[in-house]
């Protein structure tokens, strides 16, 4: 492990600079996380929440965000074999579906295309991508239900689709920002807005 009073090293400090300097569309909220450290001698992470009615003042209560995501970077700088390379990402989503669209066969590849789509639309260079794609459903009772209805209502259930996936940045310059645009994309595509600069169509023309 590292020595605690040494400062990380300056390739990891760059990637963690470029990675922060995304700022994405204002719908997303992105707040510090603590990173995990027992994955790499060097670790940073940062989360991102999106809900359909955020109005990207900062007034939003996101305490049950539709879509939240994690980001985490990780360097060894000796290298690890199975990531290729010095740096590995690693991500995960989740996302609150639509009734009727649990069990869907084909959402695990739309889920997955997600992120391949994020990565390839913001040109990160990327190797050993790996990862699954799972649906989810909950069922809250007493203390843990919203809705805090009667004895005999049904009790509130929640479906969900969770993504979790780790690759390697190829860049040679340690440049990762186009990783932290593809991860934003990825939680705005997951959370349904709609692209920067489009009208959803649900919105009365001004």
């Amino acid at each position: 492990m590292p020595d605690p009073n040494s400062p990380p090293p300056a390739a990891f400090r760059s990637a963690v600079r470029s990675l922060a300097s995304v700022r994405p569309r204002p719908e997303l909220v992105v707040r510090p996380l603590e990173a995990p450290p027992r994955l790499a001698p060097y670790s940073w992470a940062t989360s991102v929440e999106a809900d359909i009615g955020h109005r990207g003042d900062g007034t939003d209560d996101l305490d049950e965000p539709d879509t939240s995501g994690r980001l985490i970077l990780l360097h060894d700088p000796e290298g690890q074999e199975r990531w290729e390379g010095t740096f590995r990402l690693v991500c995960f989503v989740q996302a609150r579906l639509e009734p009727g669209q649990l069990g869907d066969d084909m959402l695990p590849r739309i889920g997955w295309s997600w992120l391949t789509d994020a990565l390839d639309h913001a040109g990160a260079g990327f190797t050993a991508l790996g990862g699954t794609v799972t649906q989810t459903s909950s069922v809250r009772f007493g203390g843990l239900s919203a809705d805090g209805g009667g004895p005999g209502d049904a009790p509130p259930r929640e479906d969900d689709v969770e993504l979790r996936a780790s690759w390697s940045p190829t860049e040679s310059d340690g440049d990762l920002s186009r990783h932290a645009v593809a991860f934003a994309s990825l939680v705005s595509t997951a959370a349904g807005l709609p692209p920067v600069g489009a009208v959803p169509l649900s919105r009365s023309p001004g």
